[in-house]
């Protein structure tokens, strides 16, 4: 049984504890407010490139069938824990994914962005990591994700059928979805005339549309990115009050079990005193 110093050192440690929780927590609800700004403006920004490419769809219950066979996979997540979900979420879509596809035949590698999730996924699919992007500068900023963009080209994009971006979709301050969107290349010599026939280009047409593919998936990860941020400050302000809540608890639990250990020691040398002076008597 634990000695009323241990209990006491217990409650000492777990009120440390939770001035640290309630303090992330407050950080994290400051930085929500100015990452739901860079949301706001990434949104319209990123709106040219819906007529180009799919729209998102939701993770949970997809069936992936549109994905073509061969697929690079970026899955957005974060270098620093204790922020709930976030990351599991990702990994765990992830995982779904590659495994639907190998069923249907199909093959997929992965382009991991941020150190939790090449942690998580390097243990069942290490082998299907091409590259990762770790220690990502935070707030994030286009010319970051025109940098995630090359590295991804780097990585032999152009081999894929189709880039999936996969990441968090920010809600509100409580709920946040996983999402994944689906860039396929431009078809520059289709029976239709391809992507853009009514236009001209001054330079070669090939070289335009790869450039113009290029940009459009920086564009897409800028708000992938935008999108992830949000929902991480969410996710650790909402797991930070859940953590300062349980300490509270756990405080209330050890400070009843130190008040009952002390009471036993009063009662039992208020017994010996009494014991003894019973003795003396006699």
């Amino acid at each position: 049984m634990a000695t009323e110093k241990q209990i006491f050192n217990q409650i000492v440690s777990t009120k440390n504890i939770r001035k640290i929780t309630a303090s992330m927590k407050m950080v994290s609800a400051a930085k929500l407010k100015g990452d739901e700004n860079r949301l706001a403006a990434a949104i319209p920004f990123n709106a040219w490139t819906s007529n180009l490419c799919s729209e998102p769809t939701l993770v949970e219950d997809a069936t992936f069938e549109e994905l073509p066979e061969k697929t690079l996979i970026v899955p957005f997540t974060s270098d620093k824990g204790l922020c709930g979900g976030v990351n599991s979420f990702i990994t765990r879509s992830v995982k779904k994914m590659i495994t639907t596809l190998e069923s249907q035949g199909k093959s997929a590698d992965v382009v991991v962005v941020g150190d939790k999730g090449r942690g998580q996924l390097n243990r069942t699919h290490g082998e299907k990591i091409l590259r990762s992007a770790t220690d990502v500068v935070s707030p994030g900023s286009f010319t970051l994700a025109s940098a995630l963009a090359s590295e991804i080209a780097a990585a032999g994009a152009d081999d894929y059928d189709a880039i999936c971006i996969v990441y968090n979709s920010f809600v509100n301050a409580a709920v946040y979805n996983q999402m994944y969107k689906v860039i396929t290349p431009f078809n520059i010599h289709g029976e239709d005339g391809g992507v853009l026939p009514a236009y001209d280009f001054d330079s070669d047409k090939p070289e335009a549309m790869g450039d113009l593919y290029e940009y459009m998936i920086a564009s897409q990860l800028f708000h992938s990115f935008m999108d992830g941020a949000a929902s991480e400050q969410s996710s650790r302000m909402t797991a930070m009050e859940n953590a300062s809540k349980n300490a509270g608890e756990m405080i209330d639990s050890l400070t009843l079990r130190y008040n009952r250990a002390r009471q036993a020691r009063i009662t039992t040398e208020l017994i010996e005193i009494i014991s003894g002076a019973s003795a003396l008597d006699d």
